[in-house]
């Protein structure tokens, strides 16, 4: 079967991820969460004291961009790769409620967007990719054979991620979490870099009422039409 690009975007907590993961484990295709290397990168922003509710030094993060290292290795045991920041497997720290609401004010310093979306082009340069981010489709892979742009209502996402943070054992309501996805949003829409927009040849997929699986069977068939039509 050929080898393509699949790029998926879309807003924050629409399950790009998970469908990401699905794709890539039915395909055999490499699976990158952009998502993570910019969550990484916040997380990073945090511990070195850089940002907080009041107050963010970039140009601290820019002077500081060389000592970030940024890499995914495979865990078995879970199936798909985990973020390691500096050697450090930092999977479980970027995905709180605290990185989730300074991760898109990082995301959007144009020299951070710049050095991962560099990497980011190099991981998928021989294809058979699946990457989901902000702009995969619009910057990183503007050529990507197949793009899927997700979506859902605020209220349903934020819903989603409320429990998923609950199961986790955070202790977040789900007004905080409403108010983080629409700020996100806001951010992701609005920045000077890379705004977070669908892109002309995209397929928007509205998620609110679909089931995982009734999603992952709908892109699946693109898929295969994309393959046997290029």
């Amino acid at each position: 079967m050929k080898k393509i690009t699949i790029a998926i975007d879309g807003f924050s907590s629409t399950g790009k991820s998970t469908l990401a993961k699905q794709l890539a484990k039915e395909l055999a295709y490499v699976y990158v969460d952009t998502g993570a290397m910019y969550r990484a990168v916040t997380l990073y922003t945090m511990k070195n004291n850089f940002i907080n509710a009041d107050f963010f030094d970039k140009k601290a993060l820019i002077d500081s961009l060389s000592k970030i290292q940024l890499e995914f290795k495979f865990n078995a045991d879970l199936g798909f790769a985990e973020m390691y920041l500096n050697g450090e497997n930092v999977e479980k720290q970027i995905r709180t409620i605290e990185v989730s609401n300074f991760v898109s004010k990082v995301a959007e310093v144009s020299q951070v967007r710049s050095k991962l979306v560099e990497q980011q082009q190099e991981m998928g340069k021989n294809k058979a990719i699946v990457m989901d981010g902000r702009d995969i489709g619009t910057v990183v892979f503007p050529h990507a054979e197949l793009k899927i742009f997700m979506t859902a209502s605020a209220e349903t996402r934020a819903q989603r991620r409320f429990e998923e943070l609950q199961q986790k054992g955070d202790n977040v309501s789900y007004e905080d979490v409403l108010k983080n996805v629409v700020e996100r949003d806001y951010i992701d829409t609005h920045r000077e870099d890379s705004p977070l927009v669908i892109a002309a040849d995209a397929i928007e997929i509205d998620n609110s009422y679909l089931s995982r699986e009734e999603q992952f069977s709908a892109v699946l068939e693109l898929i295969n039409d994309v393959v046997k039509t290029t």
